[in-house]
């Protein structure tokens, strides 16, 4: 009986993963821009991102859309962020540098960075990129054709995440695994539906109209998860938002080590689930049960306690991972150790509850949000 519900589970699983991997459009290539192309503006925050700055600056200037400038906020940095950015932008006009204001109360720091950043800038169109991104040349028009639609006023994607390290191999990959499993791509792209929202901080851009009408960063100035609340603003406003499979084109190195790797989810997963303790509570069983138990199965089967058959429910857990890696140019041998991911996603997952339920406080960047 157990076999059979892992087995069916899965595999219904596994078919959900496939057509929304499929669902997802890419950006195209080789876009022709014409002279009347419209005005981007890149607004990038930087909050002690001197290891970043130099393939930061290389990956903009390589980008070969023809009406970019480019605005740089320097929050509050004491690693030299500040002089390494006039370093390296001195040779190119397209870049304006600011300075960030004080944090004020009530406000997330990203978000109030991204905030002051959109005080300037005259574009149509408005990308907010985090420093550890690096953009393929054709970005910009790649993700402005995705603006088809007249209220489309927001394309945004998960992008490819170069893993590191055991704990980084294990977690960063799942954020495009949850999203090509459980969110709902029709509805996401094709409907004003604002629960079936995804996006991702460090490639977002807006319809410049559209942002400012839905009311900019102000309108989730508290929110950890600010990428994912802008989505479901957008939709409340009345726009369309795109979410696009942009691996092909962005790449971000979000985290160097495991602590940051540590840090970095357990300040999102629980404020990402609305701090639902009974969706925490069904993910944990979810993914308990059908991928890590089914790894303990796999085990078994191979030192003969159980039968063969146990293996199966193991490799469509696998496939299912594989469809999505390969869709998003991930490590193609991380799939085989779901079992271990999905463990270390709900002991992570706690910890973020834990932090978030006792008023502990999420830590980034120096600073503590709760």
């Amino acid at each position: 009986m157990m076999i059979s519900i892992l087995i069916a589970v899965l595999s219904i699983s596994t078919a959900i993963t496939l057509i929304n991997t499929l669902l997802l459009p890419r950006l195209k290539k080789d876009l022709r821009v014409p002279e009347t192309a419209p005005l981007v503006d890149i607004f990038v925050p930087l909050r002690n991102e001197a290891r970043n700055v130099g393939g930061l600056i290389s990956s903009l200037k390589g980008l070969n859309y023809p009406h970019l400038r480019f605005y740089l906020l320097d929050d509050g940095s004491e690693d030299g962020t500040g002089e390494l950015l006039k370093t390296h932008t001195s040779d190119d006009p397209r870049f304006y540098l600011k300075q960030g204001r004080p944090l004020p109360r009530g406000w997330v720091g990203k978000v109030y960075a991204c905030h002051q950043l959109s005080e300037y800038g005259e574009g149509e169109y408005a990308l907010f990129a985090d420093a550890d991104v690096r953009l393929a040349p054709g970005t910009v028009q790649g993700a402005l054709s995705c603006f088809k639609h007249p209220d489309t006023g927001l394309v945004t994607g998960f992008p490819r995440f170069p893993a590191k390290g055991i704990l980084g191999s294990l977690l960063v990959p799942m954020q495009h695994f949850v999203v090509h499993f459980h969110l709902p791509v029709l509805l996401a792209n094709f409907t004003r539906f604002a629960a079936s929202s995804a996006a991702h901080g460090a490639f977002l851009m807006f319809r410049r109209r559209a942002y400012d009408q839905a009311g900019g960063h102000r309108s989730v100035k508290y929110s950890l998860v600010e990428d994912v609340h802008l989505a479901r603003t957008m939709k409340i406003n009345g726009f369309r938002v795109k979410l696009a499979n942009v691996s092909e084109a962005v790449s971000c190195y979000m985290y160097e080590s495991g602590r940051e790797v540590w840090e970095g989810f357990s300040k999102n997963m629980f404020p990402g689930l609305g701090r639902s303790v009974p969706l925490a509570l069904f993910i944990t069983f979810f993914y308990l049960f059908f991928y890590t138990w089914s790894g303990v199965l796999a085990i078994l089967a191979l030192t003969g306690s159980v039968d063969l058959l146990y293996l199966l429910p193991y490799f469509i857990g696998v496939l299912q991972k594989g469809i999505v890696d390969w869709s998003v140019r991930q490590k193609p041998w991380l799939c085989l150790f779901l079992p271990a991911s999905a463990l270390m996603t709900v002991v992570l997952l706690w910890y973020s509850a834990f932090l978030g339920m006792f008023r502990r406080g999420f830590s980034w960047k120096g600073r503590v949000y709760k």
